[in-house]
């Protein structure tokens, strides 16, 4: 006997449960849970210029086999996609090769430098908001420029915030396991501190802000303060930080990301800013690399980790089950508050799950080209049994 049980689709009546039954391909006998497809702000799929890290089709693939029928694909590229020429190579590969619905973003400035702002106007019928991610806007004058710019286009403006002189050669966060192992560290300040000047800036211009990949206390401060204060923004942040924390550190290269892991008081702050809605969505920051690119160690390997294929598992094992948050603040979380935010349609997007089948993250099943996740051996609960995009299958086990 099958048993299909939905969750996350507002205003569903039997008409339409019937009509996204119809989708479906044939089910085995068991208990699934039907969830509106996923949808991720926060990817990078390295195509154009960096296709054997990643490409358009292997990650939509990945993204598709973790749930998802919608990503927004950050910029850094090569060419960086700053102007509609720069950019039309990359719509070209998502039209023909994405299995999933893949929306580009539009760098803020000419090749991320921070030196000029790119040409907004001419891409912003073709992206989905603007970002200069890896890299934040370092000049206020310049970020105050395209905030304007984004406010008179309609469009978001969403910051990877760094503050490049608090860096020093960091690659781990400044706290604990640095100092006992040596290692150099990354204050948080480098990125709260933008993070509270962009918020004054917004409140200032209008500007729609959203704040990706946010790991520390302070950060969470900063924005549910600034919400109170009626300023029109939302943040993201990433599975890793809602799970982890320096202590979880290992002398691997898939420990490494960008922003690092933090302390155990900015986890459990994470954790309260999803609990009171300062936190708005969790997006994956998807950031595949090469084997050797990660590899190196700490110090010496890329930044970035895989984590698109195994986001809800994950939260789900981590969160729901252990009575964190519940299921159904999970799909807000990852699925319908991220569309709102960014006026992504849902299409016929679902995707099946069963959420009884018990596994480990084992990244020899990852359809992405990327391998690195600090996750791989751990136990999870929920498999994905296929995802369905506008109406046609994607994945399916």
């Amino acid at each position: 006997m099958r048993q299909m049980r939905f969750i996350g689709f507002p205003s569903l009546d039997a008409q339409r449960q019937e009509a996204l039954l119809s989708f479906l391909p044939a089910l085995p006998n068991g208990s699934f849970t039907v969830f509106p497809g996923f949808c991720d702000v926060h990817v990078h799929f390295r195509e154009p210029g960096f296709s054997y890290k990643e490409t358009i089709k292997t990650g939509s693939q990945a993204a598709a086999h973790g749930g998802y029928t919608a990503v927004c694909a950050m910029p850094n590229l090569n060419p960086v996609p700053d102007t509609l020429q720069h950019l039309q190579p990359q719509l070209d590969l998502i039209r023909d090769t994405a299995c999933i619905a893949v929306y580009p973003y539009g760098a803020i400035t000419m090749n991320e430098k921070g030196e000029e702002l790119a040409t907004l106007e001419e891409m912003a019928p073709h992206v989905i908001a603007f970002s200069d991610d890896g890299k934040g806007v370092q000049q206020e004058d310049m970020m105050r420029a395209a905030m304007r710019a984004a406010r008179r286009l309609g469009k978001v403006i969403a910051a990877h915030c760094e503050d490049n002189a608090l860096l020093h050669g960091g690659y781990i966060h400044d706290g604990a396991y640095a100092k006992a192992h040596g290692h150099r560290g990354i204050c948080s300040q480098s990125e709260w501190g933008p993070i509270a000047r962009d918020i004054r800036l917004a409140k200032e211009t209008g500007c729609a802000y959203h704040v990706c990949h946010i790991s520390c206390k302070e950060s969470v401060e900063i924005i549910r303060q600034a919400k109170k204060e009626g300023v029109n923004v939302t943040c993201e942040t990433a599975p890793h930080y809602l799970l982890l924390d320096e202590n979880d550190l290992q002398e691997d290269g898939r420990f490494k990301m960008n922003p690092p892991l933090r302390a155990k008081e900015d986890h459990e702050a994470l954790l309260n800013g999803l609990a009171d809605g300062t936190i708005d969505m969790i997006a994956t920051d998807h950031a595949p690399h090469s084997a050797v690119e990660k590899s190196k160690g700490l110090e010496k390997s890329a930044f970035g980790i895989v984590g698109i294929e195994t986001a809800f598992p994950l939260l789900y094992t981590g969160l729901v089950q252990k009575g964190v948050i519940s299921l159904e603040k999970l799909i807000d979380l990852i699925a319908i508050a991220p569309r709102k935010r960014f006026d992504i349609s849902l299409k016929n997007d679902l995707t099946v799950w069963d959420l009884n089948a018990k596994t480990t993250v084992n990244p020899d099943t990852f359809l992405s080209k990327g391998k690195a996740t600090p996750f791989a051996g751990a136990p999870i609960t929920g498999e994905c049994v296929c995802t369905i995009y506008d109406g046609a299958i994607a994945y399916q086990k």
